[in-house]
């Protein structure tokens, strides 16, 4: 597969390169960065739509921001090019309309709040354990450069948990140095407390969930969110 990477470099964007670049059944190749800045021997575009018309890709990976990401869908879209996006920071009625253009037009993409194997597993326990508790509560820990609050991980998380939870689960934010991804899930009973915790101490935790979704994205329809979809289920 031929994969493009949009926002090649970023931090998140430079570990999918080093990753694709890694893996025998995919080529790199090309990034997109607004800049305009080298990495490397990758052939650096500054527009997606000329990159797109030039390489030719089979799945465009998209780590770049809230405010841009959306306009990157929709010229992939146009030109019929699957995605696998982490950018995060959708708003809900954002992604069900996505969902809907997507089925409409035979688009093929997957969202993914966290690429994190382990934190797609803390998920699923959370979800799987909250029908046992009175309450829950979500408290994410990121890096003092992380741009949207709360996390797209821990808006997933409440969100795969109310399914189960009537009650509101309340999420708590924390930015600072020297963190890279962390979650607690911490739920309550009389008398004990149960935590799950997750913990991303390098962006390298993220490339197996990312290289799986380039490989399955040619199998999904429409827009799929989440890699607990690619992980439990088949497509």
């Amino acid at each position: 597969m031929r994969v493009l990477v949009n926002g090649a470099h970023g931090k998140m964007g430079h570990e999918v390169c080093k990753a694709v670049r890694g893996a025998m059944d995919l080529e790199l190749v090309g990034g997109v960065d607004p800049a305009g800045r080298p990495q490397d021997d990758l052939r650096v575009f500054t527009d997606l739509t000329e990159a797109l018309k030039t390489v030719k890709p089979d799945v465009v990976v998209d780590f770049t921001t809230p405010a841009a990401v959306q306009g990157s869908m929709e010229v992939c879209l146009a030109h019929n090019v699957p995605m696998v996006i982490g950018t995060t920071g959708f708003k809900p009625h954002d992604l069900a309309q996505w969902q809907a253009r997507a089925l409409q037009e035979n688009w093929k993409a997957i969202i993914a709040p966290n690429f994190a194997i382990g934190a797609v597993l803390m998920m699923r326990f959370a979800r799987d354990a909250v029908r046992f508790f009175d309450q829950a509560e979500i408290i994410e820990y990121h890096h003092a450069e992380k741009l949207d609050a709360p996390s797209g991980t821990a808006l997933r998380t409440r969100l795969l948990m109310e399914e189960v939870h009537q009650k509101e689960i309340p999420i708590h934010s924390v930015r600072l140095p020297g963190l890279v991804a962390h979650q607690e899930v911490i739920l309550g009973l009389p008398g004990q407390t149960l935590t799950l915790r997750h913990d991303s101490n390098n962006r390298e935790s993220f490339m197996p969930g990312v290289l799986l979704a380039i490989r399955q994205v040619p199998r999904v329809k429409g827009l799929v969110i989440g890699l607990e979809h690619i992980l439990f289920t088949d497509i």
